[in-house]
């Protein structure tokens, strides 16, 4: 085993970890990890991080689901829109530049980290809230392109969606949101294999490298103050997403 896929695989746990403990920021970590780590072309890295969020964020939507935390008609609808969108962003991404689709996913890191800095608003919802279909169908649409087109934009716009949109209660849109970015994963990864041919090995060991930190980021939930994780993850986000910005920026000249 090299170094670089060594690094590859131990940085891929902290993947499953976000998603166990955050319901999100899976995406934010893969790209990077992919791109800078493992040496895959832009293009290859974000399509390899929606397989290895898609599959990851289904493995840990089981736990929740078993727990009550899924409200499956809202996440099926808008995990619906999201798919649409997210093929279409997918479609779309493989035939961008490499280095603009670089410099929108630092934008995105950026804005990711500053919404989990500021933290979550509190909702006042309740987990059999009345469901506002077209707004939750639009939003899903909106959210699925980014997916689809930068291989970001998961849970930290899923989850308040779902609870702002869908009226659920914030357990409960963390689970739902699973749902919504295993299945808009998938259907953005279809979008770019039409244009995109992926390291399958690879992908596939740093799958399991993921599920496995989803699977520790699940028993540690509850554990470590969500607050403080929340703050403490945005700032290293917003590191990484200055770093991939100022990367692709000197390269331009």
């Amino acid at each position: 085993m090299t170094l670089a896929l060594a690094a590859t695989l131990l940085l891929s746990v902290l993947i499953g970890l976000s998603l166990g403990l955050l319901g999100g920021g899976g995406s934010i970590l893969t790209v990077p990890i992919l791109t800078y780590v493992a040496g895959l072309s832009p293009r290859e890295a974000i399509a390899s991080s929606l397989f290895v969020v898609g599959v990851t964020s289904a493995v840990s939507a089981i736990g929740h689901a078993r727990k009550g935390r899924v409200k499956w008609r809202t996440g099926l609808i808008f995990g619906a829109a999201g798919m649409v969108g997210a093929f279409g962003g997918g479609l779309l991404g493989g035939r961008i530049p490499g280095t603009i689709l670089m410099i929108a996913f630092a934008l995105m890191m950026v804005a990711t980290s500053a919404a989990m800095i500021r933290g979550r608003k509190t909702v006042k919802a309740a987990g059999d809230g009345e469901l506002r279909v077209g707004k939750v169908i639009f939003e899903g649409l909106v959210v699925g392109l980014v997916t689809g087109l930068v291989g970001a934009g998961g849970g930290f716009l899923v989850v308040p969606a779902l609870a702002l949109l869908g009226g659920l209660s914030m357990p409960v849109a963390v689970g739902t949101s699973l749902v919504v970015i295993a299945m808009k994963s998938f259907a953005g990864l279809g979008g770019y294999l039409t244009t995109v041919s992926l390291n399958w090995p690879l992908i596939a060991a740093v799958t399991v490298a993921a599920i496995l930190g989803s699977l520790i980021g699940a028993r540690l939930a509850g554990r470590i103050p969500e607050a403080a994780l929340r703050r403490g993850f945005g700032i290293f986000v917003l590191v990484m997403g200055i770093f991939v910005l100022a990367q692709e920026l000197l390269g331009l000249r």
